[in-house]
């Protein structure tokens, strides 16, 4: 759920201020896994097309502070990984990464609703933007509108870590509390519910360190 180039908002960097961005395939956004609550009548973010790439956190898009932010323990195989990126490139830091991820998250979802193709190409790997704008595709060819809120997001975590030579790789676990509904020309529902429901995702950035390109960008999504 980083950018760059004239993507209007600023991308998160696995360093310093990090901030970060991607989202699902309408195939993912269309389940809701999870529980669903009554809409509580608060406002929400609107979710748009998911890019993944990471810079400088854009003022007024601070992480909230009500999401618990969960790091793999330095023993296991995902933090050794971590250990291994941060000794390679010294930006890598993964407390840093995770306040961009939420961020990004965020700003992803709320792109992908909008199907703006254009902020979400240099957030995206060239195999995850095809899938995206081909799920963009359908909808603007069904005459259909999504709608998508982000009511909050309880915890954000690092699942998964691997460096493949200077390849890396993190996987993180959103958990997040969402209302989801597409409806068609004739603005009746054809997916989703409008209803607060919490509904995990697995994100899956890659980055090759060491390389000019600071950005991080979304190479798989799927829901868990």
């Amino acid at each position: 759920m980083g950018a760059a180039g004239d993507f209007p908002i600023d991308l998160v960097i696995l360093g310093g201020v990090a901030l970060f961005l991607i989202l699902r395939l309408r195939s993912i956004l269309g389940r809701r896994e999870g529980f669903e609550r009554p809409v509580d009548g608060q406002g929400g973010e609107v979710r748009a097309p998911e890019a993944a790439s990471i810079r400088p956190t854009e003022p007024g898009r601070a992480p909230g502070p009500e999401t618990a932010r969960i790091l793999p323990d330095p023993s296991t195989e995902a933090g050794m990984a971590l250990a291994a990126m941060s000794a390679l490139d010294p930006t890598v830091h993964p407390g840093q990464f995770l306040n961009g991820a939420e961020a990004a998250f965020r700003l992803i979802v709320g792109a992908f609703a909008a199907g703006d193709r254009v902020g979400l190409r240099p957030l995206l790997s060239d195999d995850t933007y095809r899938a995206f704008e081909t799920a963009i595709a359908a909808r603007e060819t069904a005459g259909e509108i999504q709608r998508t809120e982000i009511r909050g997001i309880p915890s954000v975590a690092i699942e998964q870590a691997a460096l493949n030579d200077h390849t890396a790789a993190i996987t993180v676990r959103f958990v997040s509390d969402q209302v989801n509904i597409t409806n068609d020309n004739a603005g009746h529902p054809v997916v989703g519910t409008d209803a607060v429901t919490e509904i995990t995702d697995l994100w899956t950035f890659e980055r090759v360190l060491g390389s000019s390109d600071p950005s991080w960008r979304l190479a798989a999504a799927r829901s868990a």
